[in-house]
């Protein structure tokens, strides 16, 4: 298995070949089951294209595009070129741990920290700043925005606060959201831009 090549088009989007590195780096250390899964275990809360095998992927690739399409837009957003990039690295490792490392049966609530600690613990592997390893973990610690308690109602994930923290919420929120269908061919996403403007 490949795992670069399943984000191939996705690490176009970073700039920076330092960053560019350090995304490529967790990409080949994430669990082979993260690359063949659904994106729920449940199938309640993804649009189809997500529901089926290598449907994570899918879902992970719908929420890198649509960040890129809005960081296209400077009237959207003021961010610098390397919080660009962390954005798209975080959202490609944002579901990274779902399952954990051993694959549980079902999504673990606190699959936020799980990965975020992860990137942590592999920080010397890593070409990033401290404080850009701080803006990348936060973000991807808190992708899940309100929906951060356990079964219990138990506040278990901190919510986001800083813009680049409610901006990969967001796109990560958009990506699940069931009337927001993208056409797939081979796990990579096709005319999705017409698609989704009503342009053919």
């Amino acid at each position: 298995m490949n795992k670069i090549d399943y984000f191939k088009k996705e690490l176009e989007y970073i700039k920076s070949e330092d960053i560019l590195e350090s995304a490529k780096y967790m990409i080949n250390i994430l669990p082979d089951y993260f690359f063949e899964i659904p994106a729920s275990s449940t199938g309640k809360y993804h649009p189809k294209f997500a529901a089926s095998t290598c449907g994570l992927v899918k879902h992970t690739k719908v929420a890198v595009r649509i960040a890129h399409e809005l960081l296209s837009d400077s009237a959207l957003n003021k961010f610098t070129a390397r919080e660009k990039d962390l954005i798209i690295m975080g959202l490609i490792l944002h579901d990274g741990l779902k399952s954990g490392l051993n694959h549980s049966k079902y999504t673990l609530v606190e699959h936020p920290l799980l990965i975020a600690n992860y990137i942590k613990e592999n920080k010397d592997n890593l070409k990033l700043s401290e404080e850009e390893l701080e803006k990348l973990c936060n973000a991807i610690s808190s992708h899940m925005g309100p929906w951060n308690t356990d079964f219990n109602g138990n506040e278990v994930l901190p919510v986001p606060k800083t813009a680049i923290e409610r901006f990969v919420h967001m796109c990560d929120f958009l990506a699940s959201k069931k009337f927001l269908e993208v056409p797939f061919e081979k796990n990579e996403i096709i005319g999705w831009h017409k698609h989704l403007f009503g342009i053919y």
